[in-house]
């Protein structure tokens, strides 16, 4: 048996390492191109042949001296620190409620998680690569007092991926694909517990461009993604010849399980209670009776581990020996040393629980099993899979027949070569321009800054031979060609002036300015709408992973309208509901988007002066009312105004005063009114 699992391991590693093979041979000319846009990006001083023979005499690759790096200068014109934000649409109408609370939590991801590192690098790698993937995993080593793991996502360069050949819509449409991670060797053993002891990386070319070498203690692990015919994710991961890990249906729960009594393995120090004997027939109906009051303690941090199975959990009839802390080893009820992992499609609740919206799950009910003893029979609920690849694929612009998207680097890579040819003949020019002076062959005149130096010449004929002649390098023509290639660049790319922010002189006011950058700006819509999709796609992706995994509730913060920081709870058993006949599902139902307005909230200054104006117009009200700038700074202290906050607080101060003031003026002026019948009487009686 042993020889045959083995076989079997070795098999289904050499069918991956041929595909991982297929995708290198179907791939290596773009791994190639993607080097060479990393040097141009960078300034690459290699000059292009143009024609047969324009080398070097020994025949090598001409350079020149001085790059103008267009290439840089237009990808760098592009980049936008902005991150998009969520936007869930609920697709019913009771659903509004959790929409917005996964938006706030979506929100509270962004901010965890290192998305500003992750778009840094994305904004330069999409233009540059023609795009870039995002790879979500569920980290369950991160653990805090309250909190069993976490959702962790990085950004995957293209040279990472090792798609399947021949599909280019789309990763999701591919059968299987594989990720490629560098590593060391001492997080491989902290992973999986297996000491990798073979040659050292296989593939140092994806931890960078050229001239990386391959170091001793660092790996290549390669993550293999395939569909199943379940409809589930397979995942298999292996180092150089050493498999890692090989799970079938990955994202689904696994529990070790012992293979005497099929008991889940309890967590090491947690409490489980000592199997007691088995009770009689005269006992059974006295057990039936208390079988609703047998949930202890006790028994609900055993059940919670697992123990017991899923159909139902013994009732033990002694409660009297305490229960005792698990320290690892053996099965604690049957005390057989091997476990096995086994998929657990439900989950067991053994307590009540009341969801947000009001669906009351019932916990484990009392119950007798096929032999007649009492058992309390725990409500199962189905675990949450995703099902899809974890991996979020960002494009620049589509192209049909092409996983990636267009490359800016390509398209004006002709440019950058033509720049850095008459950068190098400018040069040239200008260092070889300068004062000649003619002398005889038998001349032996001294020139220097010395007045009144006499020459002596022998002849006239002498004399005439000698002159000074000036050569003054004429750039006129250079410099309108490099002139016109560089706009060439530009509007090959849709730049303008006004989008980088230089000089236009086609614009002559500031609405001109704005239209001609706003041109532009649509001219590169597309690149943004791809980055929103990506989002979109990544802020679902999320989502499942979340419902799959995270048992516990997760805070949740936010501001609301009125500027008050909110605090809530994310809990995936709000997303619960149960069908007409009794079963429970997940509600998914949820459309992801990408809040449109944030490009122009992330113009902070814009909005302060926006904000500003329509203060003045009267937009919020009399400007000279207390509660109108209490409006007014509550939109200010959103936009993060410095200080704004603290105005604000003043202000409210301000109107508690006010109020109070009105109060006491209302009750004085209800006090005069009274007594006003009484002195009317008396002077009418003097």
């Amino acid at each position: 048996m042993k020889a045959k699992h083995q076989k079997q391991a070795g098999e289904k590693l050499k069918l991956w390492q041929q595909r991982l093979a297929l995708s290198n041979a179907a791939y290596s000319a773009e791994y190639a191109r993607m080097d060479q846009r990393e040097r141009i990006y960078n300034g690459d001083h290699q000059l292009r042949p143009l024609v047969p023979g324009d080398t070097r005499r020994d025949g090598g690759v001409r350079s020149t001296s001085h790059v103008r790096n267009i290439v840089f200068e237009n990808v760098e014109t592009q980049v936008s620190s902005a991150i998009p934000q969520p936007k869930v649409t609920p697709r019913r109408r009771e659903d509004e409620g959790l929409a917005q609370l996964l938006e706030h939590f979506l929100r509270n991801e962004l901010e965890r998680l290192p998305f500003a590192q992750l778009n840094d690098l994305a904004e330069r790698t999409v233009p540059i690569q023609g795009g870039v993937a995002y790879l979500v995993e569920w980290d369950n080593r991160e653990r805090t007092h309250d909190t069993v793991g976490t959702q962790v996502v990085r950004m995957l360069h293209p040279k990472q991926l090792a798609p399947q050949p021949g599909v280019f819509t789309s990763i999701q449409d591919m059968d299987w694909v594989i990720v490629k991670i560098p590593t060391t060797r001492d997080a491989i053993f902290r992973e999986y517990g297996i000491w990798v002891e073979e040659d050292g990386e296989s593939e140092p070319a994806v931890r960078g461009v050229d001239g990386v070498n391959a170091v001793e203690d660092a790996l290549t692990r390669y993550v293999g993604y395939e569909k199943n015919a379940q409809g589930g994710v397979n995942r298999y991961c292996w180092v150089n010849d050493t498999p890692l890990e090989d799970l079938e249906d990955y994202q689904a729960r696994r529990q070790p399980v012992c293979k005497q009594c099929g008991r889940v393995r309890p967590l090491p120090g947690q409490l489980i209670q000592q199997p007691a004997t088995a009770p009689n027939q005269d006992q059974g109906e006295l057990l039936r009776q208390e079988a609703g009051q047998m949930l202890a303690q006790t028994l609900a941090q055993e059940a919670m581990a697992g123990g017991g199975g899923l159909d139902s959990l013994p009732v033990e009839p002694d409660q009297s020996q305490a229960p005792r802390e698990y320290q690892g080893g053996g099965c604690p009820w049957c005390g057989c040393e091997e476990f096995e992992d086994q998929v657990q499609e439900y989950e067991q609740v053994l307590l009540p629980i009341t969801t947000g919206k009001g669906l009351s799950i019932p916990g484990a009910t009392p119950d007798l099993d096929q032999e007649g003893n009492p058992v309390m029979r725990p409500t199962l609920i189905p675990f949450y899979k995703p099902g899809v690849f974890p991996i979020v694929l960002q494009r620049s612009v589509s192209v049909y027949g092409q996983l990636l998207g267009n490359s800016d680097v390509d398209m004006i890579a002709d440019q950058q070569n033509t720049i850095n040819r008459l950068e190098q003949k400018i040069i040239d020019r200008l260092v070889k321009a300068g004062t000649r002076i003619t002398l005889p062959d038998n001349a032996s005149l001294r020139v220097d800054s010395q007045d009144g130096e006499r020459w002596y010449i022998g002849s006239a004929a002498d004399k005439a031979m000698i002159g000074v002649y000036d050569f003054k390098g004429d750039l006129e023509y250079e410099l309108l060609y490099l002139a016109n290639v560089y706009e060439e660049a530009r509007q090959i790319l849709g730049i303008t002036d006004s989008f980088q922010g230089r000089a236009d002189s086609t614009a002559t006011s500031g609405k001109a300015k704005e239209f001609s950058a706003a041109q532009a700006a649509g001219r590169l819509e597309s690149k943004r709408v791809m980055k929103n999709k990506a989002y979109a796609d990544l802020f679902r992706m999320m989502f499942e992973f979340w419902l799959a995994y995270g048992d516990e509730p997760r805070p949740v913060t936010y501001q609301d309208a009125q500027g008050h920081t909110q605090y809530e709870q994310f809990n995936r058993y709000d997303f619960l509901e149960q069908d007409s006949d009794g079963q429970y599902y997940w509600n998914d139902q949820f459309l992801f988007s990408v809040d449109t307005t944030d490009t122009l909230a992330s113009n902070r200054e814009a909005m302060w002066q926006e904000t500003r104006q329509n203060l003045q117009n009267g937009a919020f009200g009399d400007p000279a009312a207390t509660e109108t700038l209490i409006l007014f700074w509550t939109k200010m202290e959103q936009l993060h105004y410095p200080g704004a906050g603290d105005t604000k607080q003043a202000l409210e101060q301000r109107a508690q005063r006010e109020a109070q003031m009105g109060q006491s003026q209302r009750q004085l002026t209800q006090g005069d009114s009274g007594n006003m019948p009484d002195q009317m009487r008396r002077e009418g009686t003097a």
